[in-house]
């Protein structure tokens, strides 16, 4: 009887090892996976801080293309202005060359002092003209300028934009992993629960069999102090 006890402690040990190992590697696991999941999460927050960065500066690139193209407006009516000036100061030209070959033919009628007034308006029309050639010039130049840097923002407004819907799909991503592994932590969490049960069912066993085991020695005591009384008696 008190062999079978012993056995049934001994076994009763070595489930309860069992348990305790098991326990001590599902722990070790959920602190692995708590680990993992406080990283992913650092790098979740950093992604989502980087993607709103990103949506800024595309918003800033929209303000920026919006602004430039009023500008680019604005120099487009400059450069028409000084193109009708300049066809204007042409017609006026070509007028005054034509008065001024009416007052060569009428030379002897109107006098030197009037064709040199004439070729004196004349130059002074044609400096206006360069000086209006010149404005509408730097106004083409300013409007290419200005062309380029439009579709260097709208170039960079849709990088922004695919920077943005990579991060997203990143963030989409570590918020899907992360929920897989709250779900292995809380399977982990049950097993470990399991295990706990199973090792206070163990413990209660052996407290059972130590108190079974205490009873067959005191039965066993008994017995032997009976049987000496009985074999001194006689005597």
């Amino acid at each position: 009887n008190r062999r079978a006890v012993e056995q049934e402690v001994s076994d009763a040990n070595e489930q309860l090892s069992e348990a305790v190992v098991c326990n001590q590697a599902v722990t070790a696991a959920k602190r692995k996976f708590e680990q993992e999941m406080t990283t992913l999460n650092a790098d979740l927050d950093e992604m989502t801080h980087e993607a709103q960065m990103a949506e800024e500066r595309a918003q800033k690139a929209m303000i920026d293309a919006a602004r430039l193209a009023d500008e680019l407006r604005m120099e487009q009516e400059t450069a028409m202005l000084y193109e009708r000036d300049r066809k204007l100061l042409e017609a006026q030209v070509k007028d005054i060359v034509t008065r001024c070959d009416e007052a060569e033919t009428n030379a002897l009628k109107g006098g030197k002092k009037a064709i040199s007034k004439m070729e004196t308006r004349i130059r002074e029309l044609e400096s206006e003209m360069d000086a209006e050639t010149r404005r509408y010039g730097d106004a083409q130049k300013n409007m290419r300028k200005s062309e380029r840097h439009v579709k260097e923002l709208i170039y960079q407004q849709e990088e922004d934009k695919k920077n943005h819907e990579r991060m997203q799909a990143m963030v989409d991503q570590m918020q899907s992993k992360i929920k897989s592994y709250k779900k292995q932590i809380e399977e982990a969490e049950e097993i470990a629960a399991l295990n706990l049960a199973k090792f206070r069912q163990v413990q209660s066993n052996v407290c059972v069999a130590m108190e079974r085991a205490d009873i067959s020695e005191q039965s066993a005591a008994r017995l032997k102090a009976r049987a000496r009384s009985s074999s001194i008696g006689p005597a």
